[in-house]
């Protein structure tokens, strides 16, 4: 595990899986709002945030096929 955690290659797919999934996170949260005004950027920031370091801890604890070698 330690091994995988010092793989360049390793960081460099979770990094863009990571903002993946705070790109359709944030775009999700919007899509909620009707009009520009309605969207509440708070919520936008926090769940896109939320999402955003699942998705890396959820890549050191269960791994990346990607990144494998």
């Amino acid at each position: 595990m330690l091994n995988k955690l010092k793989s360049k290659k390793f960081w460099e797919c979770a990094i863009a899986r990571c903002i993946r999934t705070v790109c359709q996170t944030a775009l999700a949260t919007i899509s909620t709002g009707v009009v520009l005004t309605d969207i509440n950027w708070v919520i936008v920031a926090s769940s896109s945030a939320v999402a955003g370091i699942t998705s890396v801890l959820m890549s050191i604890v269960m791994g990346i096929p990607e990144s494998e070698e």
